[in-house]
């Protein structure tokens, strides 16, 4: 799982690096086909049954988790706990180098009501209901900030020229740094981006996620004297607080994916 997440993160180099085409993939989490984003989050399995099909049509294997509940529901320990799962993915899929691309309405948590092949459905389950751009919208402005990192950082977006915090252009880490481990248990990975970027002094990018249950105390790599780390996500957090992270520790919570750049 750390292999896969931090290999993808990274641009998919062992599928695109040959023929300098380390920014050659397309990334994405969902798209016209299968659970939306927020139904990846609230539903294990599909409901296809208004198809006509008795639910036998649609993919089975959907990697979808539904936070302890089925579907729509009014516990707010599983709906907090689906919008981290959203804020989760969207910053992960922004900070990845390639070319991002997300399902239009997965920035209001749009739903098909757990529906994955919503082709014959020119109804309520296959619209985009607007209406939830007002009851998501701290999500839809969370997609925005990420947006707008990702257009002012180009260090995630591609090479660039490296070495000049003496660190690799792309490096994997564990809970400590330069330790990064893809062991099939492995939940947590680290993935760091450095170089020098356009008309400004050296800078690094530094994406955590921890998809563990329990929080984790993390270390960073020593920056080079002048620099210093700065948050500039936390998907624990409902809204952005980006700010001095005040040393080079810190601790992530469960199921949580943070953003950090070092300037």
């Amino acid at each position: 799982m750390a292999q896969a997440a931090a290999l993808r993160i990274a641009g998919s180099r062992d599928i695109y690096a040959d023929h300098d085409r380390k920014n050659a993939s397309v990334n994405f989490i969902t798209c016209h086909d299968g659970f939306t984003l927020y139904d990846l989050f609230s539903y294990n399995v599909k409901h296809n049954e208004p198809n006509g099909w008795n639910n036998t049509d649609g993919a089975n294997d959907n990697n979808s988790w539904n936070c302890g509940a089925e579907g729509e529901t009014d516990d707010p320990q599983v709906e907090a706990l689906r919008r981290r799962m959203v804020r989760n993915a969207c910053a992960l899929l922004m900070c990845s180098r390639g070319i991002p691309m997300f399902l239009a309405g997965d920035e209001f948590c749009n739903t098909q009501f757990g529906n994955n092949n919503a082709y014959c459905q020119d109804n309520e389950i296959s619209w985009l209901d607007w209406e939830r751009l007002g009851q998501y919208k701290d999500i839809f402005c969370f997609f925005q900030y990420m947006i707008r990192f990702r257009k002012t950082h180009r260090l995630v977006r591609a090479n660039v020229s490296d070495g000049a915090c003496g660190f690799p252009d792309v490096s994997f880490h564990g809970v400590k740094p330069w330790c990064g481990s893809f062991a099939e248990y492995e939940r947590y990975v680290g993935v760091m981006f450095a170089g020098q970027e356009e008309g400004e002094g050296p800078r690094t990018v530094y994406i955590a996620s921890n998809a563990y249950w329990e929080p984790l105390d993390v270390k960073l790599p020593v920056l080079p004297d002048g620099m210093e780390w700065e948050l500039a996500a936390d998907t624990w957090e409902n809204v952005p607080c980006p700010g001095p992270l005040g040393g080079n520790e810190f601790r992530i919570r469960p199921r949580t994916v943070m953003v950090m750049v070092g300037k």
